[in-house]
């Protein structure tokens, strides 16, 4: 079921955009919600008009977007994790643990746009996230999970 989000939504997009969902997850969860509209042909074309009139404030956001992933390019994070035997992890690392990683190195992003593959890692070593900052701009962050030196069995 196609529909258009009215405000952002974790792990599935951002405000204004139209997305594809089963249809009991729009019905029962994101319309009452007031999450999401159906995307009919009337409310895609309002949606085309806001975006139209909202075209210079979307400019700014841009900009923004852009000049933050500017300084993920030139950020590297290591999130140390305790190890047990080989490479595994006790816990996990989630999106959660990369934002606080990237707002130590000075780059703050809300880890609704961090989007980590299979939304856990379990084992040490190196990995991309995808963090989506608008519509338009998207960056594949690459970052390590290293060992934080205690051993544990």
């Amino acid at each position: 079921m196609e529909i258009i989000l009215k405000k952002d939504v974790e792990n599935l997009g951002l405000e204004f955009d139209v997305v594809n969902v089963k249809s009991g997850y729009a019905q029962n969860y994101l319309i009452p919600q007031g999450s999401a509209l159906l995307a009919t042909p009337k409310n895609k074309a309002a949606l085309e008009e806001v975006l139209k009139q909202r075209e210079a404030e979307e400019a700014a956001l841009v900009k923004v977007a852009n000049e933050i992933v500017a300084k993920l390019k030139e950020t590297a994070v290591k999130i140390p994790a305790k190890v047990g035997t080989g490479d595994k992890l006790f816990g996990s690392v989630n999106n959660n643990d990369l934002a606080e990683a990237l707002a130590k190195a000075g780059v703050e992003v809300e880890k609704k746009y961090v989007k980590i593959p299979g939304n856990t890692i379990k084992r040490l070593g190196k990995y991309t996230a995808k963090i989506r900052l608008h519509r338009t701009v998207e960056y594949e962050y690459p970052f390590d999970v290293v060992s934080d030196g205690i051993v544990e069995e």
